[in-house]
C-alpha cells in the first residue's frame, strides 16, 4: 500500500515563506490536496503562504521555478488521470523532471504532491478528503517544510 512505512512529522516552520503551486484540472481532488496542504502548513506554524493556481500539471514547473527565488519552499499539487493516449505519459514526466530540476537549480525544497493515478478512484483515495486513505497534499507540505529546516 502507498503511504506505507511514512514518517510522523512535527514540525516548526515558524518564519518561513511557502508559496503552494496548483493545477486546476479534476477540481474535487485539487480542492482536497490543497486543503490538506494549508492545513500541514498551518500545524506547522508556516504563516506567510501564498497560493498560485495554474491550468494544469504541466504548468507546475514554471510557475514553481519563478516562485522559488522569493520563498524558502514551494509544494507543488496536481493531478494526471491516465488516459486512452500516452499525453499522460508525457505530462506526467514533463511535471516531474520539471519540478526536480527546479529544487536542484534552485536549492529550494519543492514538496511533491502530483498525483499520477490509473483512475479517478484512485485520486480521490490521495486527495485527503473524507473517506480518502491518505492526503497526499499535506505530505506534500510536510515534506516541503522538513526539508527546508533539514537543510538549516
Amino acid at each position: 500500500m502507498s503511504g506505507a512505512g511514512a514518517p510522523t512529522l512535527t514540525l516548526d516552520g515558524s518564519g518561513l515563506k511557502v508559496a503552494v503551486v496548483a493545477a486546476s484540472w479534476h477540481t474535487t481532488v485539487m480542492d482536497g490536496l490543497l486543503a490538506g496542504a494549508l492545513r500541514a502548513l498551518g500545524e506547522a506554524q508556516v504563516t506567510d503562504v501564498r497560493v498560485v493556481r495554474v491550468p494544469g500539471s504541466f504548468e507546475l514547473p514554471v510557475a514553481a521555478s519563478n516562485l522559488a527565488h522569493q520563498v524558502d519552499a514551494v509544494v507543488a499539487l496536481g493531478v494526471v488521470i491516465r488516459g486512452g493516449t500516452p499525453h499522460f505519459d508525457y505530462v506526467c514526466s514533463a511535471a516531474t523532471t520539471g519540478l526536480t530540476e527546479v529544487s536542484v537549480r534552485t536549492g529550494k525544497p519543492v514538496g511533491f504532491g502530483v498525483l499520477t493515478c490509473d483512475d479517478e478512484e484512485q485520486a480521490l483515495d490521495r486527495a485527503g478528503l473524507p473517506g480518502s486513505r491518505e492526503d497526499k497534499g499535506r505530505e506534500a507540505a510536510e515534506a516541503a517544510v522538513a526539508t527546508v529546516l533539514a537543510l538549516r
